[in-house]
């Protein structure tokens, strides 16, 4: 039996937006499939799927981000996987 894989959704909040977090998200979650973009608002969504333990690593980066980012508050929601995702990328 592999390791259990599920869907997270994140919204991260703070100063997040022009100080390369999309990027920084793309680089440490690399190896899974999902997508990372910037919301109206200002905050950040991620929404990735993958084995948890890695899915909880990539929440420990999230919640520090890049060292020109400050964040606030990030927003969890663990889902069930449905495989529907693309290799990881960034979108607008």
């Amino acid at each position: 039996m592999g390791p259990e894989v599920a869907r997270l959704r994140a919204v991260v909040a703070g100063r997040v937006q022009m100080v390369g977090f999309r990027v920084f998200v793309l680089r440490r979650a690399a190896d899974l499939t999902g997508t990372v973009s910037n919301l109206a608002d200002g905050t950040v969504e991620c929404i990735v799927e993958g084995p948890r333990a890695e899915l909880e690593a990539l929440l420990d980066d999230l919640r520090q981000g890049p060292p020109a980012a400050r964040v606030e508050n990030v927003d969890v929601h663990w889902e069930a996987p449905n495989g529907s995702l693309p290799p990881m990328r960034v979108t607008v």
